[in-house]
């Protein structure tokens, strides 16, 4: 993630963060400002009734979630890991809007691609699942209800994401690209050879053979 020097941040995050958490006493702000949402979310509980939750919609946020996994409040990167997994765990997708949620209000903010990224690898050998840890330290299995897709941006890069929780989406960093071809199996579906991954029970096709080896000798 990026981060900033916090001498140089002059905002209404680096303002947000010196407050704390839940802000300062008595002093939440407006509805569906950084101050108020800070406040709020510190007092919601981790997740609990996340997809329940039906506050009024405070309308959009100045905060976007860059392509490379940081976080922003009008155009400054929040720089406290803390405060970044609490807007995080706050996260959810309604359609096309992210937005954050607490009890008494909601909010929307950009996302540039998707809101994690998948930054660690784990395969277990005994039982063939593959597990990732993402830059705000979830923890998920792949699988069926973590599913893996695999896209091609448009400069021919190849994109493999794992699904986090909701339609909340993480994508893999480079690094961890190679890793996870390293594992790619060939099997017969349909009639048709395909190359895919493998997680536990879930097989998660990416290319069909001769397209995959194609590519890779392009």
């Amino acid at each position: 993630m990026g981060t900033a020097s916090r001498d140089t941040v002059s905002s209404p995050a680096r303002q947000a963060e010196d407050r704390g958490p839940a802000g300062q006493a008595g002093d939440h702000g407006a509805p569906g400002s950084l101050a108020s949402l800070m406040a709020s979310a510190s007092g919601a509980g981790a997740r609990a009734g996340l997809e329940t939750w039906n506050p009024p919609d405070c309308g959009d946020i100045d905060m976007r979630i860059a392509d490379d996994g940081t976080w922003l409040h009008e155009g400054t990167t929040i720089g406290r890991p803390a405060l970044v997994k609490l807007f995080a765990s706050i996260l959810r997708r309604e359609g096309d809007r992210y937005v954050l949620v607490t009890p008494v209000e909601k909010v929307g903010i950009k996302v540039d691609d998707v809101p994690f990224l998948a930054v660690e690898m784990t395969h277990d050998p005994a039982s063939g699942r593959l597990f990732f840890r993402t830059n705000v330290d979830d923890v998920v299995a792949a699988g069926a209800d973590a599913p893996l897709r695999f896209e091609v941006d448009a400069a021919g890069g190849f994109r493999p994401y794992v699904k986090v929780r909701g339609e909340l989406w993480a994508r893999l960093t480079r690094a961890l690209v190679p890793d996870l071809l390293a594992l790619a199996q060939e099997r017969d579906i349909d009639g048709r050879t395909v190359i895919g991954i493998a997680s536990g029970d879930s097989f998660f096709p990416v290319a069909e053979s001769a397209d995959f080896y194609r590519e890779d000798d392009a």
